[in-house]
């Protein structure tokens, strides 16, 4: 084993999704930097994301516990016992902004996220958009370490996955928001057919609401299974990395499936792949999404409610064109 050279703090708090999209990045990095250790700082539930990653310290916190200057101040002074030599903030947000204050005279070099807004807002303001591929947001997470004085080439790759459910299918019907997700009743019907046609369909969700609507769905058919509510997030991860195909929406299942090294569908919404958000080592040739809607995308995160009123980007996606789709994949 290399002599650990460097411990580097690296920050990312915020949603599942998010969290999970820094990983398929900090896996290459260690794989390119093995003299280095990640002293990874987020939410206590996250730890699966990263337990099979070399040179990994984990530091789970309960962040609302840390109010204020005066609670950031003492997290700071927690972090200051792992003894970093470096920090990379890859949330960039007042709170990373006033640890990394904290920490500064204690650490030799910090780096921290760029959120390309500039690019962002061109992309999806109403009149004259700039609609053009944006560099991935996993390149500007590399970005961070490379700022730090560490090469990282991004593979940009699925890792492997040995699949051992043959004609099984996931199936993630929910999103953040309304408008980024296919409307239920679509995408209940796309299950049902499915499950006619014997595939094994598994479903993923959460709360109790999202519990009781795919329980429902369960009952339509006997090849339809419901995990909602009823699986850890390690168990929901290794029953991913069995499964030959993933439909998503834009959401957290679609970045988990991706560092488990799950082919993904996915379908989008008022949000668009050209963002930068498409799950790492995902196919735009995978994405199924109305091109030809000159008001998409109207925002990076699918929070702000449709102005036209009539969510034509998912109202008007054909089922028989995702089944189609579906279908057509060699792996299933």
């Amino acid at each position: 084993m290399s002599k650990i050279k460097e411990k580097i703090l690296v920050f990312r708090f915020s949603a599942m999704g998010d969290v999970a999209m820094t990983v398929p990045v900090i896996r290459e990095f260690i794989e390119q930097n093995k003299d280095v250790e990640l002293l990874i700082v987020t939410r206590h539930f996250f730890a699966p994301f990263f337990q099979s990653i070399p040179n990994i310290t984990f530091i789970g916190v309960d962040i609302e516990n840390y109010n204020g200057i005066l609670g950031l101040k003492k997290l700071a002074d927690e972090l200051k016992v792992y003894e970093p030599t470096m920090v990379a903030d890859l949330h960039n947000v007042l709170r990373t902004k006033i640890l990394k204050l904290f920490l500064s005279k204690h650490v030799k070099k910090i780096a921290t996220l760029d959120k390309n807004r500039k690019e962002k807002k061109l992309l999806t303001r109403r009149k004259n958009k700039k609609l053009y591929p944006l560099r991935p947001v996993s390149e500007y997470y590399a970005d961070v370490f490379r700022r730090l004085g560490f090469d990282l080439k991004l593979s940009h790759k699925l890792s492997s996955n040995p699949i051992k459910k043959k004609n099984s299918i996931g199936v993630a019907p929910f999103a953040n928001y309304k408008e980024k997700m296919l409307p239920l009743d679509k995408m209940k019907d796309i299950c049902i057919h499915l499950a006619k046609d014997d595939f094994q369909i598994y479903l993923f969700g959460g709360g109790k609401e999202e519990t009781e609507i795919l329980d429902s769905w369960q009952k339509m058919h006997p090849n339809i299974h419901s995990l909602s509510g009823q699986i850890t997030l390690k168990e929901q991860m290794n029953l991913i990395s069995q499964l030959p195909l993933m439909i998503t929406m834009d959401s957290a299942n679609m970045h988990i499936s991706s560092l488990v090294g799950t082919k993904v569908i996915s379908i989008w919404g008022a949000t668009h792949p050209f963002a930068g958000f498409l799950g790492y080592g995902q196919q735009l040739n995978d994405v199924i999404q109305i091109n030809d809607l000159s008001c998409r995308p109207c925002s990076i995160f699918g929070n702000k409610p449709c102005y036209r009123n009539d969510w034509a980007c998912t109202r008007n996606l054909e089922c028989s064109y995702i089944l189609n789709k579906i279908k057509s994949q060699t792996i299933l």
